[in-house]
């Protein structure tokens, strides 16, 4: 896999998620992804526990990443990002390390570390 087209998978996604399309973020992994925390459980597996999850998350009116920064190393992308989100508390930001597996043009497994959430204090 060349690193033009993992790059390009990825970015796919995270332009699905800006735009909240469900079908077309869903359609950026593999049927039997999985997705977990960094080194810890995991939280999906495949396309039905994927759309619960994000499906709550894109109801978020605010919802957006932003990316700072993308390394890609053949088939594995890490992508820094900062998340605006519309927590319990109110809207706030947290940076997010993304960590993508592609195989055979999709994405396969993802892993996830969050920072602490920072509240916006206008």
């Amino acid at each position: 896999m060349s690193i033009a087209t993992a790059t390009s998978l990825i970015q796919e996604q995270l332009d699905a998620y800006n735009a909240k399309d469900l079908e077309r973020w869903l359609a950026t992994y593999a049927p039997d992804a999985e997705q977990y925390t960094l080194h810890g459980e995991c939280f999906a597996r495949g396309h039905a526990e994927m759309r619960t999850r994000i499906a709550a998350r894109f109801l978020e009116p605010d919802l957006h990443a932003k990316l700072i920064n993308r390394t890609v190393m053949g088939n594995i992308v890490v992508d820094l990002e900062v998340i605006t989100r519309n927590f319990p508390e109110g809207l706030g930001t947290v940076e997010m390390l993304c960590i993508y597996e592609v195989v055979n043009g999709l994405i396969q497994k993802a892993s996830f570390s969050m920072g602490s959430a920072k509240l916006d204090v206008r």
